[in-house]
């Protein structure tokens, strides 16, 4: 973990998302997140084999390693073990349907200096279910419906204004959000955000990630 890094100051997180390539180099997409101003970012792989995701989390951590960023593995713990990524997202499904109770027993047979836990969640009761395992932070999503999960029916922001009257570890809303949402997003009570792709669908990574920097530190 970088020295000086404080989830509760924490503010934009943001994704290297395969599915958002849209025939970039996923490399050169977490660079041009780390220029501009990410906190965290995750590698979220879905539809890609174990063993291509390692590879490609190889190559990401040495870049954020070297800008200072967390990284984030989306769904597999052991990569996340392996590479040396700060924290490791787990899904409801993954983390209660895997029989967990606590964020230890994901790391149980790893050795020490393992990452952090984060995990989804999507309505309240989630959420308490959620913190009693002690996880570093939770995702409050989705706000808005969403291509990136559209399945997943949007929470809207009476989640986030429970969210900020309720939750007292970092917590960072999700889900449809963009510029044009972002001051609903913020007058609802979110301080942290985590946006997919209103970013990495703009023609300057850097820049989109600069402006939404620069409204949450308005």
């Amino acid at each position: 973990m970088p020295r000086d890094f404080d989830l509760f100051k924490a503010r934009l997180y943001t994704f290297v998302d395969t599915a958002y390539l849209n025939g970039r180099d996923p490399a050169d997409v977490a660079r041009q997140l780390c220029a501009g101003g990410s906190d965290l970012i995750q590698l979220r792989a879905k539809e890609w084999p174990e063993k291509e995701v390692r590879v490609l989390a190889e190559r990401i951590v040495q870049i954020t390693r070297g800008a200072g960023i967390p990284l984030v593995i989306n769904d597999f713990p052991r990569i996340a073990q392996e590479v040396g990524a700060e924290f490791c997202h787990l899904g409801q499904e993954d983390f209660f349907e895997g029989s967990y109770k606590t964020t230890n027993e994901v790391w149980a047979g790893y050795p020490q200096g393992t990452p952090q836990i984060g995990l989804s969640t999507h309505a309240p009761a989630q959420a308490e279910r959620a913190i009693a395992a002690k996880p570093a932070y939770i995702a409050i999503g989705p706000v808005f419906a969403t291509a990136t999960k559209p399945t997943a029916n949007a929470v809207t922001l009476e989640y986030v204004r429970w969210a900020a009257a309720s939750v007292r570890i970092p917590w960072f809303a999700i889900g449809g959000i963009h510029l044009g949402n972002l001051n609903q997003i913020l007058e609802a009570g979110a301080t942290r955000i985590c946006v997919v792709s209103a970013i990495l669908n703009a023609p300057d990574i850097a820049l989109a990630c600069k402006k939404f920097r620069a409204r949450l530190e308005d």
